[in-house]
């Protein structure tokens, strides 16, 4: 069993920052993606930003230059530390993460419950 654990969301005027953590616990041998989605009302949901092993980082193009994730391999931990917060970035934000639950186990995407950001303009 494996659980992630979001944290960090909030209330923020526009040009703002937060930050959002995520802890994964439980049977895990090793993560290879750690990745942020988010999902405003009506839309659907998006990749924000992703990091694998390298590291190696990706971000979408409405966030790239104001978002910068990372990670603590040692920890199961990452984090997105998000800047000059705009009202476009209000959404539930989700942490995934895929996860190899043994040396020779298939890859498993597990999620975290979903923290609410939301920017004031």
């Amino acid at each position: 069993q494996v659980q992630l654990v979001e944290s960090g969301g909030g209330l923020v005027q526009a040009g703002g920052s937060l930050r959002l953590s995520c802890v994964a616990s439980g049977s895990i041998f090793s993560i290879n993606a750690m990745c942020w989605y988010r999902q405003a009302p009506g839309k659907q949901r998006e990749l924000v930003a992703r990091i694998i092993s390298g590291p190696s980082t990706s971000y979408a193009g409405s966030v790239k230059g104001r978002f910068t994730i990372s990670r603590d391999n040692a920890k199961n931990t990452w984090t997105l530390q998000m800047n000059s917060l705009k009202p476009e970035d209000t959404a539930v934000y989700y942490c995934s993460a895929d996860v190899l639950l043994t040396v020779a186990s298939p890859t498993y995407r597990y999620w975290g419950q979903g923290t609410q950001v939301t920017v004031s303009s």
